[in-house]
């Protein structure tokens, strides 16, 4: 029997042991996140799939993986033999996972410590009879990894722009302001900005696993792990933080912690329901009461997404590095390839890798590489094998789509790049998206304009063409933090979260046209002041990637004198900027690259 299918049996098992009619898994740690420590990575361990977005739900004869269009190619692939039964989410008729368990589950079983209390209501609001089981998967799962725990380091003002104490002054001002004495934050994205600490807990994040709790008077973070190693970057940490007036206790007592403390005194709770688990959130209920907590949405998330001048200044120290680093990979891809050696999709993702590496500042990668040649490309979030990989081959399309962790800033840019001779509808597919992201970037729009209101801008010359992709357009890009963050983005659904200057977002439109290629352009933008008139404040793009875009594949006809102009002045301008910082071979072949068209 497949391992994973086994595993799903064995879960039917303690199903039918507990009288649980369906199990829902959520593909997210306590902590609400997007990418996740091995510890929680509960859907792969159970069906092999390692999408970064996916849940599970099981009843006694099925088995569903829900997740969007990133992923549904990698999901037949990965789901084969397990018994697992793809779900499609964010297309035409969609059907949730609370709507289709209706009619075939009364009682349902989910894992408090890693479903949302906005989840749980919505089952609960649904008619099911919600059982919350912590560490449920620990039942079955019997090697599974510890809480991770890494060093911490803290950054200075001169480097973040603003100090912590700053920061919780303004949590403590819109404490007061909404009516409430305390919070408490479990995004760890938040804490780390709001504390000025980075850690390695999860891969390509760099945040340290932990809650925090703020009042008029103390914070305490919650943030020591039992398995901790004296280690001098987390000891002078923890002491710099205390000298700041703020109490570390342990990650693994936290619940009790904070029982104790919420018991003590009348205490008004401001909670964030959509990134708070459900185990934490009944714990605080418990401790002050239904009345004694108010909902709504943190400010943390808005703060840090509008970059402060020394984070722009940092962002576009990295984006300088980061570019340097690209072209010079991309230039030894060329010379590889076309001097009749064989690389691989995984030897062009550790190359690059090395590139970065050699950044002063590196501090890892900001997600997993996406390395894909040819029909690999056609997968959005292709996985890279590391053996049996695809030969890039001096013809058709490559696609690459990566990013850097450094002190000073967080990067992230897809190049898709032609090897040689290419079909006439890989050029046209090519032209296409690229349009798309240049009338993007070129937008300009009054202030109060939120990212819904532009996608439309990338998409309009594949729509014309009667073509389309099924992601957002757009995502926010943190400062040393998370390389997707909200509350901005640029993508159909509906958000009403108006662009803001200082904002940091993705441009990224393309085509995925699967067995065959696939093309993205991806550049960063942050969103500036454009002037203004009797007719509105004025916004706009700057774009801070600093990457030359190929031109070799481009079908002149398809572009206009303005998108010519563009690219022109692009390639100029990374020529210019990066070329002094290259050795002569590397400066010269990039010469050639940003000739003008």
């Amino acid at each position: 029997m497949n391992v994973f299918a086994e595993r799903i049996q064995n879960l039917r098992a303690l199903m039918a042991d507990n009288g649980w009619d369906a199990v829902v898994i959520s593909g997210s740690d306590p902590h609400a996140s997007e990418y996740v420590a091995p510890r929680w990575r509960q859907t792969a361990w159970l069906t092999g799939f390692t999408g970064e977005a996916g849940e599970l739900a099981i009843t006694a004869d099925h088995a569903g993986l829900w997740t969007d269009s990133r992923f549904f190619i990698q999901a037949v692939q990965q789901l084969d033999g397990s018994g697992v039964e793809l779900h499609k989410t964010r297309v035409p008729e969609a059907v949730g996972i609370p709507e289709w368990l209706a009619g075939r589950a009364s009682v349902v079983a989910v894992d408090g410590t890693c479903e949302s209390v906005m989840y749980v209501s919505a089952l609960e609001a649904a008619g099911f009879k919600v059982i919350s089981v912590p560490d449920l998967i620990s039942m079955l799962w019997d090697d599974r990894p510890q809480i991770p725990t890494s060093p911490v380091i803290t950054l200075s003002e001169e480097t973040a722009g603003r100090s912590r104490y700053d920061k919780l002054t303004d949590l403590r001002k819109f404490l007061i302001l909404n009516g409430c004495d305390c919070t408490v934050i479990s995004a760890l994205d938040q804490i780390a900005w709001l504390l000025n600490v980075r850690g390695e807990d999860i891969e390509y994040n760099p945040y340290v696993i932990s809650y925090l709790y703020v009042s008029q008077s103390e914070a305490v973070w919650f943030a020591k792990k039992d398995d901790d190693i004296s280690d001098p970057d987390t000891d002078d940490s923890f002491q710099e933080l205390e000298s700041d007036g703020i109490s570390i206790q342990p990650y693994q007592y936290a619940e009790g912690i904070l029982e104790d403390m919420l018991r003590t005194e009348d205490q008004k709770v401001f909670v964030e329901p959509s990134s708070m688990n459900y185990s934490l959130y009944k714990v605080i209920e418990d401790s002050v009461g239904e009345g004694g907590i108010k909902t709504g949405t943190s400010p943390v998330t808005l703060w840090k997404s509008v970059k402060n001048d020394i984070e722009i200044a940092g962002m576009k120290e990295a984006f300088h590095e980061d570019g340097l680093a690209m072209e010079k990979f991309l230039f030894w891809l060329d010379t590889e390839v076309s001097s009749g050696k064989q690389v691989t999709e995984w030897e062009a993702s550790v190359k690059l890798t090395s590139f970065r590496a050699a950044i002063p500042g590196y501090r890892g990668d900001s997600f997993s590489n996406i390395s894909a040649y040819g029909p690999h490309a056609a997968l959005p979030h292709y996985v890279t094998p590391e053996s049996g990989s695809a030969v890039i081959e001096p013809r058709g399309l490559y696609l690459t789509d990566s990013g850097g962790q450094y002190l000073f800033g967080t990067t992230d840019i897809t190049r898709t790049v032609p090897m040689g001779e290419c079909s006439y509808l890989e050029k046209e597919d090519y032209t296409l998206v690229l349009k798309g992201m240049i009338a993007l970037s070129r937008a300009i729009f009054p202030r109060g304009t939120a990212g819904c209101q532009l996608d439309v801008l990338a998409r309009i010359p594949l729509w014309g063409n009667r073509r389309n992709f099924g992601h957002g357009t757009g995502h926010g890009v943190g400062f040393y933090l998370g390389v997707h963050e909200g509350p901005q983005d640029i993508r159909q659904n509906f958000n009403p979260q108006p662009l803001l200057p200082g904002m940091v977002t993705s441009d990224e439109p393309g085509i995925y046209r699967e067995g065959q290629h696939g093309v993205r352009h991806e550049n960063i933008l942050l969103c500036v002041e454009a002037g203004s008139d009797q007719f509105a404040e004025w916004l706009g793009f700057e774009t801070l990637t600093l990457c030359h875009i190929d031109t070799s594949a481009i079908i002149r006809d398809l572009l206009t004198a303005e998108e010519a102009e563009w690219i022109n002045c692009y390639n100029r301008h990374v020529f210019e900027e990066l070329s002094p910082e290259l050795d002569e071979d590397t400066a010269a072949w990039l010469r050639y690259k940003t000739r003008p068209i």
